[in-house]
């Protein structure tokens, strides 16, 4: 474990040495690189610098309670022992879950897609609760949220909606997000006070680089249009539009956000080569299976993930079968606790299999 520590350490000061040199900034590339690595490495780092201070701490408490037989100092010796020995115990996990083999998309943005299912007007309303749920929450945590697709129904209800979220380490935790939501509550119009049960279906897509997937432009058609409104009426007399057809896949990308058809072709790509990437992604997982089998619930379409029950106050999380009360707070923006528990159970599954792997 030490020799394992005194690398990272000695990788992490390097890294900050080479930060610091003045042609560094020459090269924002390189730089950038460079201070993301810092950033991923800082947590492991100070862990690692915790364990060998405790270590030395306890080897001088030994060594004092080997040699000295002044009571006081022997009391404090002892005490001092049993103290770092907690915190090596402590610290031994950290860096155990510090150390798991890392998901390689963790640091990267995602583009966040939310679609009703079942449940018609109630799961467009509920669609349009998870998206000002994730807003927040990506809010708060200081990510910046960008809504790249979006159709309404007449009234403003979500039909569809993607959201691309950049940030520090933004799929590491929005990853246990995906798949299906179920909410549990009575309707408005509803006069006989039944509880109606609507879906929406929610999937994450980390940001596909350009190292990750290469489109070849001979699979592509391009289309644009004129933006229009809502109502069907030209908004916008220049082609801004952007359809791009995968021809390949079949994947079909709409963007308008933007009066720029230059910004709006750019986003289109983006978005396709995240789809792309999943499609690769949920591909080499099924063929290995390792990764799944070591995450949280098994990943399939149709699984139902959490349950929002509206009468009860309740929200249920079906992986890790644990609850939690205050349905309003949480969504407003509070998922926090909830998403901690997901890493943290994601964590404990990866640690068990790297512990059965040595053993």
């Amino acid at each position: 474990m030490l020799e394992k520590l005194q690398a990272i350490i000695n990788k992490y000061e390097n890294l900050r040495e080479e930060s610091l040199k003045p042609e560094i900034f020459e090269d924002m590339e390189k730089a950038k690189k460079i201070n993301k690595e810092l950033s991923s490495l800082e947590k492991t780092y100070e862990l690692a610098q915790n364990y060998k201070k405790a270590i030395e701490t306890l080897n001088d408490a030994q060594e004092m309670l080997d040699s000295e037989t002044d009571p006081e100092l022997v009391a404090m010796a002892q005490e001092e022992l049993e103290e770092n020995k907690a915190k090596i115990e402590e610290y031994d996990h950290q860096l155990k879950i510090a150390l798991l083999p890392k998901d390689p998309n963790d640091d990267k943005n995602i583009f966040l897609e939310i679609r009703p299912a079942a449940g018609w007007d109630e799961a467009w309303l509920f669609a349009s609760e998870l998206l000002k749920m994730y807003l927040n929450y990506a809010q708060r945590k200081g990510w910046k949220p960008e809504i790249v697709e979006e159709q309404l129904s007449e009234i403003w209800w979500v039909k569809f909606v993607m959201v691309k979220i950049a940030g520090n380490a933004v799929y590491s935790l929005m990853k246990f997000e995906s798949w299906v939501h179920r909410v549990q509550r009575i309707p408005d119009t509803e006069s006989n006070g039944r509880v109606h049960t609507s879906t929406v279906t929610v999937a994450i897509m980390p940001e596909a680089e350009d190292v990750d997937i290469q489109i070849d432009p001979k699979d592509i058609i391009l289309d644009t249009y004129a933006a229009s409104s809502s109502w069907g009426q030209n908004a916008n007399k220049n082609q801004t539009w952007v359809r791009l057809h995968h021809i390949p896949s079949g994947l079909i990308v709409n963007i308008w956000d933007n009066k720029s058809q230059m910004m709006n072709k750019e986003k289109a790509f983006a978005v396709l080569k995240s789809r792309l990437y999943q499609i690769e992604l949920e591909k080499k997982q099924a063929e290995e299976k390792s990764l799944r089998g070591n995450q949280i619930g098994t990943g399939d379409r149709s699984e139902k993930i959490r349950t929002y029950n509206f009468p009860q106050d309740r929200v249920t999380d079906h992986r890790i079968h644990e609850s939690w009360s205050n349905l309003p707070n949480i969504m407003m923006w509070n998922i926090d606790d909830i998403i901690d528990k997901l890493v943290l159970e994601n964590q404990t599954k990866l640690l068990n299999e790297e512990m059965k792997k040595e053993e």
